[in-house]
């Protein structure tokens, strides 16, 4: 592939994820829909997410989490995403295969399919008079759910309450609310979903993998078979199933596009305008295709990073060792939020210019004034990103500003 078209799909993917400011404005809902569903896990990323495409204020995202107009569920691969109302049955949906897994783990250490219905009923019959967080649950339920020994502990299945209540959540008969109404943390309590998203949604199998594909595709193609079965944890067979009725059309090397795109593929130009923004580490425009490689260019993979194991090359590591900047599509940079100096640290892989740290100036203040710090997931801790943060400034300080 030629330079020039490496970066025109590039920009393209920058584009269909509206990390050109194309729905700058638009309700959070809307960003979901049209950019794709935004992994959570306890970090700032669902925030990061919505306000790179719409510069969305916090309380906006959190009013709307607070009347579901979006919401926190399980969803592809049974992992948590925030995802908007319209999508709520279809996400539970589609997410429900791959809940199962501790379940199946706690049958074989003795646990029974009754028993944990029964612990459902109960559980349902507790949340009848309003929220409760997992300890007034485990309470008001008694008896009906019971550790599991050392045994369960290792295999990371302590008691059974969270499989009745990872199993009701799946099924859309409880939600989970976060307890003090943000999405970058990790304590919860639990009511009853009525009318439960699910009471009324049906769609065969096939055609929920389909409409999947039809969502993924618009999202982030061109994609291959590859990055969709990675996202959507289906096997190539099905992958392949569920991508035909869709009369998805090649681009090359790069997969596959939507056959309704491909003319405004090929009239798309690369644009002659820098548009540099700063995403979060699991952003949709790295992590739905998992292609580190093909968002940097060659000359930097060589650059030292610090990822789990240390200073290491960016084309080394699997995924963004930290939070990205971007230009057009471009890796052009890696940052953190350093708590204790309320700043953001940075190195970018080209000369510094003024637009460039405007961007970092405006993700700076809103993280300082409406959030508070930016962890990557629910683990990250200031005290855990010290390295990352003083690597992160030691290389930043070597690139001087741009004049321009």
């Amino acid at each position: 592939m030629s330079a020039a078209q490496r970066e025109k799909v590039r920009a393209w993917r920058f584009h269909r994820q509206a990390l050109d400011g194309r729905i700058e404005g638009r309700s959070p809902a809307e960003v979901l829909e049209q950019t794709g569903w935004a992994r959570s896990v306890g970090g700032s990323g669902p925030y990061l997410t919505i306000f790179a495409r719409a510069g969305t204020p916090r309380e906006t995202i959190d009013a709307d989490v607070a009347r579901l107009a979006i919401h926190e569920l399980p969803a592809a691969r049974g992992c948590t995403y925030v995802v908007p109302a319209s999508d709520f049955a279809f996400a539970l949906k589609a997410g429900q295969p791959f809940g199962v897994g501790d379940l199946k783990t706690a049958y074989k250490l003795g646990v029974t399919e009754k028993e944990i219905d029964r612990l459902c009923t109960a559980v349902c019959q507790a949340l009848e008079k309003g929220a409760l967080d997992p300890d007034a649950i485990r309470q008001a339920t008694g008896k009906a759910s019971r550790s599991l020994g050392g045994e369960g502990k290792k295999k990371g299945v302590s008691t059974t309450l969270p499989l009745a209540l990872g199993k009701l959540q799946s099924s859309g008969d409880i939600r989970r609310v976060p307890v003090n109404g943000r999405l970058d943390q990790q304590r919860y309590a639990y009511t009853l979903w009525r009318p439960n998203p699910l009471a009324k949604f049906s769609m065969p199998p096939e055609q929920l993998s389909t409409e999947l594909a039809r969502r993924y595709f618009s999202w982030i193609g061109p994609a291959t078979v590859a990055e969709f079965q990675w996202f959507s944890a289906l096997s190539v067979k099905d992958c392949k199933a569920a991508m035909q009725p869709l009369q998805l059309e090649a681009a090359g090397d790069d997969g596959f596009l939507l056959p309704e795109h491909r003319e405004r593929f090929e009239a798309f130009q690369f644009p002659k305008q820098a548009r540099y923004v700063l995403t979060s580490s699991i952003d949709g425009l790295s992590l739905l295709r998992r292609d580190l490689k093909g968002l940097a260019d060659a000359a930097d993979l060589n650059r030292k990073v610090y990822g789990d194991k240390g200073l290491a090359p960016l084309g080394g590591v699997a995924d963004l060792p930290s939070h990205a900047i971007f230009d057009r599509g471009r890796l052009v940079g890696l940052w953190e939020y350093d708590t204790a100096a309320e700043s953001i640290a940075w190195c970018a892989f080209i000369p510094k210019n003024r637009d460039l740290e405007k961007a970092v100036a405006r993700t700076e203040e809103y993280i300082r004034a409406q959030l508070g710090d930016a962890r990557s997931v629910s683990l990250d801790s200031p005290k855990r990103r010290t390295p990352r943060v003083a690597a992160l400034r030691a290389a930043g300080s070597a690139v001087a500003l741009s004049p321009e």
